[in-house]
């Protein structure tokens, strides 16, 4: 099981913006920070502004910013978003003749959910609580 891209990008915005949360961040320095490109950064800031998760602003002196405190930030409801929750592996898809004898679906079915039971005990804070964390996040001349 790996996530999306989408959902990688997606933290990192998370932690840049909760760690530097003392100003307004631009998506250039983010990309810059990561190595990742402006244009895959802008889709994921879209989604994630779109969701409540962030406040974007516009002009010169515009930027990003979290909107709601990070420790209200759980991370399964934000890696459902980003990544749904269609099952693991879609049986109804394809004929298969292993469908009426095939357990498989209803164990990667428990095994996703489990997955979200745990995510769903941490909060975006509870991820930057470690002070190396933090520290390698803080971005001191802008």
């Amino acid at each position: 099981m790996q996530l999306s891209r989408f959902s990688d990008y997606s933290l990192r915005v998370l932690f840049y913006t909760a760690t530097n949360n003392h100003r307004l961040c631009q998506l250039a320095e983010i990309a810059d920070f990561f190595d990742i490109s402006v244009e895959h950064l802008r889709k994921v800031v879209h989604g994630l502004a779109k969701s409540g998760y962030l406040e974007t602003f516009r002009g010169k002196k515009g930027g990003i910013r979290l909107a709601i405190a990070s420790e209200d930030i759980n991370l399964a409801e934000v890696i459902a978003l980003t990544e749904g929750m269609r099952p693991l592996v879609d049986c109804t898809g394809q004929e298969c003749c292993l469908a009426p004898a095939c357990g498989l679906k209803n164990i990667l079915a428990q095994a996703q959910a489990a997955m979200m039971k745990t995510l769903a005990l941490y909060s975006l804070a509870d991820i930057l609580d470690d002070p190396q964390m933090q520290s390698r996040l803080i971005v001191t001349s802008r």
